[in-house]
């Protein structure tokens, strides 16, 4: 039997309650960063492209201290301001962070012929086993973003029970559930401004990299596509090995790979998300060992919040910092069995601080 929903309590900003507004201004939000001062790590993947990992050493601490890998959503990077702001504040409360480019993404542009997709989970494979030979006595969380967590639920349903590195527990958030879902969402009205959107990040990208290697590019370079699903049948599915654009979301969305998957995950979800439809989730059966946690309110990785507890008004990286105390502590304390660690963590975190 799969885990109840279960919701978390968030009030959004009254300035800031549409849920666009909170998608927009939850990327964009000004904020002051600090110089980057990661090591970056070239790890060579099976088919000789490359991917890199920026590690954020904490101050304090040894080769001990706990890694928590972050991987950023479509279109990101080592520098999208959702990894960069969780970098910061993961390495004060003393965790080792790994920040991982994407194919061709961020530092790895230029390192990579064939460009990312939902389906390369053998990637994120590659990554946690660099990093539990750096550091084999670290346990490792994954915190992944939209796609990145995509990415993440079809790795842990291959794996089963297997352990990947030392991979302990993974949270994502807002990840796409069936692609097919999300593809015509973007073809609506309040859909097509965000389908834009990608599709002039993503063109610039892919552009690039045939800048980069020639040999991949097409004789003719055609005009931009107008969507998302354009660039999936052009690009993305052919140097995937996909037969179309469709055969590509039926092989990689993980709604359908829920039951299979067997080690500690936490789904998050805004219920009023207007990049990623929620509705899929509520239709696939899970695994015992698959927790989900939505709110009503909060848009696509948004959750700017009212005055609350929390030092500001990021609501959910305070909640993923909860997240990653609870769960270590209960990994300290010595249990293992996938029920009592998702029923410790929603009593624990019931108790986050409420949005007056």
């Amino acid at each position: 039997m799969h885990q109840p929903f279960r919701k978390w309590e968030f009030a959004p900003h009254p300035f800031m309650a549409n849920r666009h507004v909170q998608t927009v201004l939850g990327i964009h939000w000004p904020r002051r960063y600090a110089s980057y001062r990661a090591e970056a790590h070239h790890v060579l993947l099976d088919d000789g492209d490359q991917i890199v990992l920026h590690e954020d050493q904490p101050n304090a601490g040894g080769a001990a201290q706990p890694n928590v890998l972050l991987i950023h959503g479509l279109a990101g990077s080592h520098k999208s301001t959702y990894l960069r702001r969780m970098t910061e504040r993961l390495v004060k409360q003393n965790y080792r962070v790994f920040r991982m480019d994407l194919r061709g993404c961020g530092a790895g542009q230029g390192l990579a012929k064939l460009p990312t997709h939902c389906g390369r989970s053998a990637d994120v494979v590659t990554a946690l086993h660099h990093i539990a030979e750096r550091y084999p006595d670290s346990n490792t969380s994954i915190v992944a973003y939209s796609m990145g967590g995509t990415i993440v639920m079809n790795m842990l349903a291959e794996a089963g029970e297997m352990r990947i590195g030392n991979l302990e527990r993974s949270f994502v958030i807002g990840p796409p559930i069936e692609l097919t879902h999300v593809e015509h969402y973007f073809r609506t009205f309040w859909g097509r401004p965000y389908d834009k959107f990608f599709v002039r990040l993503l063109w610039k990208q892919i552009t690039r990299r045939w800048q980069l290697f020639p040999e991949t590019a097409p004789s003719v370079i055609p005009p931009r596509p107008k969507h998302l699903r354009d660039i999936d049948e052009l690009v993305v599915a052919p140097s995937g090995g996909f037969d179309s654009a469709e055969d590509y979301y039926q092989q990689t969305s993980p709604g359908p790979k829920l039951a299979s998957i067997k080690q500690p995950l936490t789904i998050f979800f805004s219920e009023d998300d207007p990049i990623v439809p929620v509705e899929p989730l509520f239709t696939y059966p899970r695994s015992p060992s698959v927790q989900v946690i939505t709110t009503p309110r909060g848009g696509h990785m948004g959750c700017l919040a009212r005055s609350n507890d929390d030092p500001d008004f990021r609501w959910l990286d305070w909640r993923i910092l909860d997240w990653l105390e609870h769960t270590s502590a209960e990994a300290e304390n010595g249990s293992d069995e996938g029920a009592s660690h998702r029923e410790h963590i929603g009593a624990a975190l019931d108790t986050q601080p409420s949005c007056r």
